[in-house]
């Protein structure tokens, strides 16, 4: 909700009260203020200038050369762009020496050979958004009203000198969505009661609004309040200047002075309201119900609704006319040739309007209200005032009375509390003098007996209805900082971390320690990126309304976003990257009984670029598939799990190069991948070589680790002996690491490959392979004939195994 200051203090004395102090005594007292704007800032020297003289451009088919007054003895020579530039208006005139919005200082120039004393602006060029713009002026210069003082500072004529309050308001306290609401929370701050000079309604009793519309609601209880007055003999036009920049500062676009009385009413009273055109209508008669199959409804945005038996819809008995609460019709929109309004007014289900609002992805300020809840003791006052402004401001005649459909009684609300009660919960020692006058500052009437105070609420605050409510209420007022400061009472109890939670940061040390930094990238990606590297099948989560196509799907693996990451880095000369990222993944079963995803943790890791640098006793190294293999075996190691993992090679994953790339077994099941990004997918994300790794956390925290066992060093030599094996290319170290284990004996210590060799003196298809194995026997030393058996058993084995041929 933005709120002005100036708009304000039309009903309260805030003379000695600046901008800032309102909004901090604002925050102190519940309702958070996001920030305070001032339009005018950072603009200087724009000036109210008249065009008296306007020719075109000789060089130019689109530019006009202009002799503007701007308050000065001579007149001043501009050239402008703007399409709508002609003699005899007043416009907006940047001199030079000013700065328009972005900090853009404007200088004296030429443009196409003629000289240019300064700007002719937009309202685009003095910040203001294309979305408050009014339409007429959206692509050319702003239109100062004809009493405009030529060379006064434009700024207090468009309101820019205003401040504007921005307040985040809770769902608890929707009565602040209006300014009337925000007047009584500022008049109990400062203990001052408001006074609002609504317009008064004057009516022509020599009609009825009923000899013009008769309404009819199907569902009282959908609909408990719906009435419409007849406004006649209207003319359309732009609203005053003074209407137009309280909506444009309020970030709302003028339309026309129909329009625009409705939105002002909508923020005066947090009451929305819609103005038809009673001719286009075609009809005496309107239904409210709910809508039917079939039926469709052009909106006022010019879109094509289908309507269901969820949507509540205004009729002209026959057709609808507008979706209840969210938007109206086109058919039915005030335009240039409107001569009578008929102005709804009206109560509608929040439940239904959310469901509509959501189903057509139409949020509207009137849809929000609805939702949040509205006063219901102001729907038919919002009604008159905004009646006797149309009249005021488009010359119109209000018809006497309203055509009602239904028409809600107002109960009152009645809460009790004691003194004793609200000094119990806050700590304070508050007596009944200082409790009365904070209600007799809320505008709360109440009768006190024995300490018991009997409070009736206003219908402007719904949000109290139980003796907390009430008791919240004096905190507020009675001032948040003023409660006195307790330490809490009981014992602590020391809190520890869980398994998982201790792995996990295990886990990120040890990646750290490697060279690795940690990444978190969006859960929310493309529908293709989704689908890369998936370790599974899965349909995909979509949300319903995204913000973009590039965050409408949930993601399923982690790689695609740290290819994103790396992607960023390599644009900006950064091209030796290392990152991991622990976060969920998101999985979809075909299971209608499963409306939520199942998520999983995972872990991903990327490596791109060079492992070691270049400098002046080193060379550059690149990263390669070891690199980033030798990582995980350093967190399978440290983790206890080294001994249940295996890697399979895989050409399964289109993503990932069909030579390069392994799965991830913990003892047989696929926990994982690891290897490099295929080339053409790099290319597609602009990286060079890149080698990446994800896998389920999950498995690994709920694996049972082997217990770290610690023991001594023997004290007795150790034996190593070398065995060298020429195999077929197709054989894996892993596989024949496994034989030489399995075979070795008790006494085998550690197996190490120390070379490799394929080339001259290798038959092709062949490689040779050489094996460092270490024997020790903590109780004893080992002599060469038990080294030789294992030896033996080993060679047979792998003979048996692999047809090798011991070298």
């Amino acid at each position: 909700m933005l709120v002005s200051y100036k708009w304000l203090s039309e009903y309260l004395d805030l003379s000695k009260i600046s901008a800032k102090e309102l909004s901090d005594q604002m925050s102190l007292t519940g309702i958070e203020v996001e920030g305070v704007e001032v339009p005018e800032e950072g603009l200087k020297k724009i000036v109210v200038g008249e065009v008296k003289e306007c020719i075109p451009h000789p060089n130019s088919d689109h530019l006009s050369i202009c002799q503007v007054d701007i308050g000065e003895e001579e007149l001043s020579q501009i050239v402008c762009g703007a399409p709508n530039v002609k003699a005899g208006i007043k416009v907006i005139v940047a001199l030079p020496g000013s700065r328009i919005t972005g900090n853009q200082k404007i200088k004296k120039g030429k443009m196409r050979g003629e000289v240019s004393n300064g700007m002719i602006c937009s309202l685009q060029e003095l910040g203001y958004s294309d979305s408050v713009i009014p339409k007429a002026y959206s692509e050319g210069i702003y239109y100062m009203p004809n009493d405009a003082v030529n060379g006064d500072a434009v700024f207090s004529y468009l309101d820019m000198d205003d401040s504007i309050i921005e307040l985040s308001i809770t769902p608890n306290r929707a009565d602040a969505l209006s300014m009337r609401g925000v007047a009584y929370e500022v008049g109990a701050i400062y203990r001052q009661t408001p006074d609002f000079n609504d317009e008064v309604l004057k009516e022509d009793t020599n009609e009825s609004a009923a000899d013009y519309i008769s309404v009819e609601v199907e569902d009282k209880k959908e609909v408990p309040a719906y009435q419409i007055r007849v406004i006649k003999g209207v003319k359309i036009a732009e609203s005053p200047l003074w209407l137009q920049t309280r909506l444009m500062n309020e970030g709302i676009r003028p339309i026309n002075n129909v329009v625009d009385v409705t939105n002002y009413i909508l923020l005066l009273f947090g009451q929305p309201l819609h103005a038809f055109d009673y001719d286009k209508l075609d009809s005496k008669n309107i239904l409210v119900r709910r809508g039917k199959l079939g039926e469709e409804l052009v909106t006022l945005d010019g879109e094509t609704r289908k309507i269901s038996e969820e949507n509540i819809v205004i009729t002209n008995e026959t057709v609808p006319v507008a979706l209840a609460g969210v938007m109206g019709g086109a058919d039915s929109e005030i335009t240039e040739e409107t001569t009578t309004v008929a102005l709804e007014s009206a109560l509608f289900d929040s439940l239904a309007v959310r469901k509509t609002s959501k189903k057509f992805n139409l949020r509207s300020e009137s849809s929000s209200r609805f939702e949040k809840g509205i006063n219901h003791a102001t729907i038919g006052e919002a009604g008159d005032v905004a009646a006797a402004m149309i009249a005021k401001l488009a010359g119109g005649t209000v018809v006497s009375g309203r055509s009602i459909g239904s028409e809600l009684t107002v109960k009152e609300v009645v809460v009790s509390v004691t003194v004793p009660r609200i000094n119990e919960y806050l700590g304070t020692s508050l007596d009944e003098a200082a409790v009365s006058e904070i209600f007799d500052t809320l505008g709360f009437t109440y009768t006190l007996d024995q300490g018991k105070y009997t409070v009736t609420v206003p219908p402007r605050r719904w949000d109290i209805t139980i003796e907390a409510d009430l008791i919240e209420e004096v905190a507020r007022i009675y001032g948040y900082d003023n409660l006195p400061s307790t330490l809490p009472k009981g014992e602590t109890v020391a809190g520890s971390l869980t398994s998982r939670q201790l792995l996990v940061r295990k886990i990120k040390s040890l990646l750290e320690g490697t060279g690795a930094s940690e990444a978190i990238s969006y859960a929310l990606t493309t529908e293709k990126k989704s689908r890369q590297f998936m370790m599974r099948e899965s349909l995909t989560t979509s949300l319903q309304w995204p913000m973009s196509e590039e965050r409408s799907v949930l993601r399923m693996n982690l790689i695609s976003g740290l290819l994103d990451d790396v992607a960023y880095n390599v644009a900006r000369k950064n091209t030796n990257v290392a990152l991991y990222e622990i976060g969920r993944i998101f999985y979809q079963d075909n299971d209608p009984k499963k409306d939520l995803p199942y998520e999983e943790n995972h872990l991903g890791i990327i490596l791109t670029g060079n492992r070691e640098v270049k400098d002046w006793e080193t060379k550059e190294t690149p990263v390669d598939f070891y690199t980033i293999k030798g990582m995980l075996e350093v967190l399978f190691d440290s983790v206890g799990l080294a001994d249940e993992i295996s890697y399979e090679a895989t050409k399964a994953n289109p993503e990932m190069h069909p030579g390069r790339t392994a799965l991830i077994k913990l003892n047989e099941t696929i926990i994982g991948f690891v290897g490099q990004v295929h080339p053409t997918v790099a290319k597609e994300y602009e990286v060079p070589e890149t080698y990446v790794a994800e896998l389920n956390l999950q498995a690994i925290v709920e694996a049972e680790n082997d217990a770290f066992v610690y023991q001594q060093i023997s004290k007795f030599p150790v034996v190593s002996r070398d065995i060298a094996l020429l195999v077929d290319e197709s054989v894996t170290s892993q596989e024949l690491i496994g034989t030489i284990s399995k075979h070795a004996g008790k006494f085998l210590q550690t197996v190490h490959l120390f070379d490799v060799y394929q080339g001259d003196n290798i038959a092709e298809g062949k490689k040779s392979m050489a094996y460092s194995l270490t024997f020790v026997n903590p109780e004893a030393t080992l002599v060469d004939e038990e080294i030789n058996q294992s030896m033996e058993k080993v060679e047979k084995a792998l003979v048996e195994a692999f047809n090798v041929i011991i070298r």
